[in-house]
């Protein structure tokens, strides 16, 4: 396995986590599963040799399988599924929305799916 750094113009997505699958749409529009995520660097790493801009990830993957994504391939991620197996866990929840629109809007429905996990 090698480790590839990828860097983003723009902030790391929040859900994202070490252990999430890497995966890559390239021009001719395959997907193409490329790594996992080993490391995490939404401020960068100037220890490092070279230092890593901010918004990167470190992903290890297999050269003999796949090639890493080019440029201007679509970057997306998949959560790991032996970890992320059940629903949100809690004792209390606090939600908020707001209407940035310049009209009217109306909110036909608000869903969740919510269980007693204790007692």
């Amino acid at each position: 396995m090698i480790l590839q750094s990828l860097t983003f113009s723009d902030k790391l997505n929040f859900s994202l986590q070490v252990g999430d699958q890497i995966l890559y749409v390239d021009a001719n529009s395959n997907i193409i599963e490329f790594g996992v995520v080993t490391k995490l660097l939404p401020n960068g790493d100037n220890v490092s040799q070279p230092p890593t801009p901010p918004n990167s990830i470190v992903v290890s993957y297999d050269p003999n399988t796949v090639s890493p994504p080019s440029v201007n391939d679509y970057i997306m991620f998949s959560k790991n599924k032996e970890v992320n197996t059940s629903s949100l866990k809690g004792y209390f929840a606090e939600v908020e929305f707001v209407n940035n629109s310049t009209g009217d809007i109306t909110l036909f429905s608000i869903g969740a799916e919510v269980s007693e996990s204790s007692k």
